[in-house]
This record gives C-alpha cells, sequence and structure tokens, in this order.
C-alpha cells in the first residue's frame, strides 16, 4: 500500500509520493516500476523557487550575487541531507541495495528530498511545497554564522554564479616574522571583479582574509555605483 506522508505532508495522491522514494537502482527491477528521477527533476526547480523567495525577502540589501551564494549553499547536497536527517527519509527509500546502509551525506538522499518536493507540489501546489520547504529547516542555512563566516566558500559561490563562471586565483605574496610566528600576506585575484590582499597566521587564514576584502571591496564598489545612479537620475 503506497505511503501517504512525509515532511509535514498527508497526500491526497499517495502513489505520487511511493514514485518519490523509488530510487533509480530499482529501475528494471519490477516491470512499470517508475523511479524519482523526473520527480527529483522537478522538484529541483521547486527547491530552487523557494529558496530564492526566502532569500530575496530575507536579505533586502543583498546583491545578486551574494544572494547567489547563500542559495547555493542552502540547496546544497550537505544542507538537504542534514535536512533529511531529522526525519525517516533515508528509511523509507526503495532501493535495489536495501540491506546497505546510505551514508549520511548520500547524494541519493538529496536527491530524494528535491524528488519529494516535486511530488509535494504537484499534490498540492505552491502552498503545500512552502510548508514542507518550513518544515525542512532549510532556510536556516541561509543566514547560518558558519557560512557568513566562510568567505572563501562565499567568494566561490559568486564567482562561480558569473557568467561565464571564474575561478579566485590565490597567491602567497610574502611570508615575514619569526619563524614560530609567521605572517603569510596573499592577494586574490578574480577576473573581472578585481584582487584584494589579505594577513594571517596561516596560509588559509590570510587567504580567507583576501576573500573577504575582496567581497567588501566588491560591496563597497556595487552601493558606490548605485549612489551614482540615484544621483544622475535625480
Amino acid at each position: 500500500m503506497p505511503q501517504k506522508s512525509i515532511f509535514g505532508r498527508k497526500f491526497n495522491n499517495p502513489a505520487l509520493l511511493d514514485e518519490a522514494l523509488t530510487t533509480a537502482s530499482c529501475r528494471g527491477l519490477r516491470t512499470r516500476t517508475a523511479d524519482n528521477q523526473r520527480l527529483e527533476f522537478l522538484g529541483d526547480s521547486v527547491l530552487q523557487m523557494l529558496a530564492t523567495e526566502e532569500i530575496f525577502a530575507k536579505f533586502p540589501d543583498e546583491n545578486e550575487g551574494r544572494m547567489t551564494a547563500r542559495r547555493k549553499h542552502m540547496v546544497s547536497t550537505a544542507a538537504l541531507c542534514r535536512a533529511a536527517k531529522s526525519t525517516d527519509l533515508a528509511a523509507r527509500l526503495k532501493r535495489a541495495d536495501s540491506h546497505a546502509p546510505l551514508p549520511d551525506d548520500s547524494k541519493v538522499i538529496a536527491d530524494a528530498v528535491e524528488a519529494v518536493l516535486g511530488a509535494i507540489w504537484l499534490d498540492g501546489g505552491w502552498e503545500a511545497a512552502r510548508a514542507a520547504f518550513g518544515f525542512l529547516a532549510l532556510a536556516d542555512g541561509a543566514s547560518s554564522s558558519e557560512w557568513d563566516e566562510n568567505w572563501k566558500g562565499r567568494l566561490q559561490g559568486i564567482t562561480q554564479a558569473m557568467m561565464p563562471p571564474r575561478q579566485p586565483k590565490y597567491e602567497l605574496i610574502d611570508m615575514r616574522g619569526k619563524s614560530h610566528e609567521p605572517v603569510f600576506r596573499v592577494r586574490v585575484s578574480v577576473e573581472d571583479m578585481g584582487q584584494a590582499i589579505g594577513e594571517g597566521r596561516s596560509k588559509q587564514t590570510a587567504q580567507a582574509a583576501a576573500a573577504k576584502n575582496l567581497l567588501d571591496l566588491t560591496e563597497s564598489t556595487e552601493i558606490s555605483r548605485k549612489d551614482e545612479e540615484k544621483e544622475e537620475s535625480k
């Protein structure tokens, strides 16, 4: 009998949920068995829209690049797997190798989250999908302090959203100070974005400082540009 409820949603059409929980590994094991890949395709778009809506409302002063980076973090495989961990999704998945445990960070789980969201959208529309999105608390990942302080990750997310995508380049400029207390200076540069320098007690912290400085520089440049446009429009 098809299962009826998940993510706080009781399905009007339980067959949709049954399909969403059937992984691609089951393909061919039973005749006419539909796996969840089509629903995953749909659910990916539903998830992107819900995440975009949430971030657009929560961060009214952020530019496109930063919002894109936050969305990428919110809908990542890691974020979806963390959300699913508080549910019984993994245990309910139909798999050919059902006796083998799935790792907590398995992409199969993340794909199933998207498939279920797609099924919920088909079953109940946007209101039902938003409720499921809230049930999973995925919006919490948009403003976590861990993400806010991940300067290299934020810069990477922004540059990957550029057209065409860019890759930050980190270059060690020099190292000074005592051997047991070195200070590293690193330059980061991104094509069509600019460059900045950061310092730190390790290469990693210097790279993070450089990334933060470039992000700050980009934001201040964006604010100045908008101010100039306002003045010109008066």
